[in-house]
């Protein structure tokens, strides 16, 4: 009877959603046969900096958009900038620090919150999230984006986007795409192959629109492929709409658009912000010339309208803002987030018994850096640092001294760190507090370098050399090199942990908080380590993705580079056993979903959490492909003693690669391994099974098409045998068949245009036309194929 209930409400909820929602469409559809052309094209540009045009004639209204990711950055009107006079709002930890923990449930508190927020300050969409792809470590908006990982990107980037929706609030899933450079933004083309754009920077958005359906997508500054991202027609109508089924409204970065109207052709909605009326002007000429259809224009308009109506509707009235319970979640989120990344003997967490004095060193520790620089800056509810922290909540029985150690203005002030040095000697551990200032990393400017300031090192270095129980406690929105790192004997990276974050750091220190963040991007030892360390930031306003789909972890293994820290990476203070894995078949094809399990057990005598990493390899392809590929995570909680066991479900995308040629996902037959992991480098478990393709994908012939490629295509070899018989017996041994033909590579690996001079015309162009029509019926299904060696001829 129960389950009967359940469904009976579910129905009837669905109907009415789909009730509400046809409602809407017929009111638009009304509204929109009553605005007239001008009121049509202004309606696709903001109204001023941060809101939609309103059209006061048939009660349309405005929306309100503010930026984010990590808080809300609410102007004080919406014809304001907002830079400084802003309205406080809680400031989360950052995206960096946030995919640190791995935990999509959190996650979407934080978008929760967000939306809360947003509801009791009139926002009506936040700007956010960030899935770009950390392409290289350079990036100076690498703080604001999630990972150097597609998967774990754009799952983190969903729970965002439903967490902050959850509460009636829009999202604007950005900088859709290829974003990961700040250097000449506005022009910069992203020069990336298609099978990388799909398989690394396409999927995180991808994931996020599939999952969470966010209101709106941000188109981003930089061209892609030589085209905008916001008159790109591939992305914002191809990929977006048509193959993903997005159903939001796209709009542009602030003062992103080139050509107004060829960015209304290709799927942009709305202009931000208003600048003049110039590209309204041209956008109303355009289509009264007849260069713009205008029924591109009603059903841009209708997506518009849709948002902006379901917007005002979903909005509440008195909502608390809770800054109180915010900045305690926001102290919870960042404990979840900061990476234990070196611990020697054991020396964190601090207790009363081994440390009676310690040596709190670093201007970090009074003066915190919480967040990034830019367009995402927010003005705390609240400030918290970490001195006060520890002397207020766990200083008790304890001496506790602080020494400032260097000067945040000046990187090469070395005048503080030989007090500090003595501090550090006449104590029992000493916590040295350092990173990189704020303007380090900015949106707008891109890192020259990984180095902390030259005053940070030496004072790490200098301390660690009197105190053997030294502790580097960092402050950093991405990856800093560390040449001090076999002088200390910990390290615990914090991130920019947002305004509750130096509560959240005491915790972790103190052991109130057992440390379970785990990196979401490699940490290099130097700079010429990193995948795109000759292609960044680009020059002459092209950036070269020579790395191809071999970025973060990926390059790392292709190039077997020990890194500093590898991704997936991070320590507890407590430790995990894995076993038991288990997989439904060990033999599926690519429509089968195969159910993975495997069993994890806190071994230690403290409660903690882990988080288990499950990658894809493909032992054998036709194409090129990474050693492994992350394809799911899960974060489980275990008491001392306690097991879980963990179950992942897996389809066939997880096995495939995208084929530029054929512009689609390929499962190919063959072995793959499943990896179970700690880290992309720490490998706990592994099964291997059998993928049976059942796709049938075309051949795909042309006249540049080599003629080894149809002789390896049993299929095609019959037609190659049918137009150039003489040809072919001439390199068959005797009493052998054709199929037994000793062809030299040298001639195999020539295009089939050059077919009718090789065989002396026993083919002819016109049959050589005639042959690529008839290939190209052929299907076939993907596997990897070891193709005949042959011996080259020389000439």
């Amino acid at each position: 009877m129960k389950k009967i209930l359940v469904l009976s409400i579910f129905i009837s909820t669905s109907w009415f959603m789909n009730a509400q929602e046809q409602d809407l469409k017929t009111k638009v559809d009304e509204l929109v046969s009553q605005l007239t052309l001008e009121e049509k094209v202004s309606l696709c540009s903001g109204r001023d900096d941060w809101s939609s045009q309103p059209i006061e004639r048939l009660n349309i209204p405005w929306i309100w958009m503010a930026d984010g990711p990590h808080g809300l950055r609410r102007a004080p009107a919406t014809n304001k900038a907002g830079y400084g006079d802003q309205h406080p709002a809680t400031c989360f930890p950052t995206a960096s620090a946030l995919s640190a923990t791995w935990d999509t449930d959190l996650i979407y508190q934080v978008g929760q919150a967000l939306g809360e927020e947003c509801q009791a300050l009139g926002v009506n969409v936040l700007l956010g999230p960030g899935v770009n792809i950390k392409r290289s470590v350079l990036g100076g908006r690498n703080f604001e984006y999630f990972s150097e990982d597609p998967v774990l990107s754009g799952e983190l980037g969903a729970a965002y986007i439903n967490g902050v929706q959850s509460q009636g609030v829009g999202t604007s899933l950005k900088h859709f795409t290829a974003n990961n450079v700040e250097t000449m933004r506005m022009y910069m083309n992203s020069d990336v192959d298609k099978r990388t754009l799909h398989e690394i920077y396409l999927t995180p958005f991808e994931i996020a629109v599939k999952k969470a359906q966010p209101w709106t997508v941000m188109a981003c500054y930089n061209r892609v492929q030589g085209v905008y991202g916001t008159q790109n027609p591939y992305l914002l109508t191809k990929m977006l709409k048509e193959e993903w089924g997005f159903e939001g409204i796209v709009i542009s970065d602030w003062f992103a658009v080139v050509d107004r109207v060829e960015a209304l052709k290709s799927g942009m909605h709305i202009e931000m912000p208003h600048v003049s009326d110039v590209n309204d002007e041209i956008l109303l000429q355009a289509v009264k010339d007849e260069l713009v259809d205008e029924e591109v224009l009603d059903n841009l308009v209708k997506e518009i309208l849709m948002v902006v109506l379901k917007a005002k509707s979903l909005e509440r009235d008195e909502v608390d803002q809770n800054v109180v319970a915010h900045h305690q979640l926001a102290r919870e989120v960042h404990g979840q987030a900061i990476t234990l990344l070196k611990n020697d003997d054991a020396i964190l967490p601090i207790s009363k018994k081994k440390y009676k004095t310690i040596a709190v060193i670093g201007e970090f520790a009074t003066n915190p850096r919480y967040q990034g620089n830019g367009s995402s800056e927010v003005k705390p509810t609240q400030l918290d640092n970490v001195l006060d922290i520890i002397r207020n909540e766990y200083g008790k029985g304890i001496k506790i001294k602080y020494a400032q150690g260097y000067n945040l203005k000046n990187d090469t002030d070395y005048s503080m760190i030989k007090e500090a040095v003595q501090l550090a000697k006449e104590s029992d551990i000493a916590l040295v507090f350092a990173g990189l200032p704020l303007h380090y990393e900015s949106e707008g400017i891109d890192r020259k370098h990984i180095d902390m300031p030259a005053a940070h090192n030496k004072l790490m270095a200098e301390v660690a050399k009197v105190q053997v129980n030294t502790v580097a406690v960092l402050t950093n929105g991405s990856a800093v090199a560390m040449p001090w790192i076999n002088e200390v004997s910990a390290v615990l990276e914090t991130w920019l942990g947002g305004q509750a974050g130096a509560g959240a750091v005491a915790d972790v220190l103190f052991g109130a908080v057992n440390p379970s963040g785990k990196l979401a991007e490699t940490f290099p030892i130097k700079l010429a380590d990193t995948p795109a360390s000759f292609n960044f930031p680009g020059e002459q306003g092209n950036v070269i993705y020579g790395e191809r789909i071999f970025v973060g972890y990926r390059y790392y293994d292709e190039k077997q580079i020990e890194p500093l820290f590898p991704f997936g990476h991070g320590l507890s203070y407590t430790s995990f056993e894995y076993y038991d894995l288990k997989v439904s078949s060990k033999t599926i094809n690519d429509k089968d979903i195969l159910k993975v399990s495997l069993k994890v057990k806190n071994t230690g005598s403290v409660a903690g959490k882990e988080i288990v990493q499950l990658y894809v390899n493909d032992t054998e392809s036709t194409l090129q492909r990474p050693e492994k590929e992350l394809k799911y995570f899960a974060k489980v909680d275990l008491q001392p003693g306690e097991a879980k066991e963990l179950t992942f479900e897996l389809s066939g995308r997880d096995f495939s690669y995208y084929d530029a040629k054929r512009d689609r996902w390929i499962a190919e037959s063959g072995d793959f391994k499943l990896l179970i992991a700690a880290s992309s480098r720490d490998i706990r478990l592994q099964e291997t099974i059998a993928l049976e393709s059942t796709q049938q994908i075309p051949l795909m012939v042309d006249k540049y098409t080599f003629a080894k490629e149809l002789w390896d295509n049993a299929e095609a070899r019959e037609l190659l045998k049918e137009y150039m018989p003489n040809w072919i017996k001439g390199w068959t041994p005797e009493g052998k068949t054709m199929d037994e033909a000793n062809i030299p590579g040298f001639f195999m690996e020539h295009p089939l245009i050059k077919f009718p001079y090789i065989t002396h015309n026993e083919i002819t162009h016109d049959e050589v036309k005639e042959l690529i029509e008839r290939c190209n019926k052929i299907t076939y299904t993907p596997s990897y194929r070891t193709f005949k060696e042959v011996e080259n001829v020389s000439f």
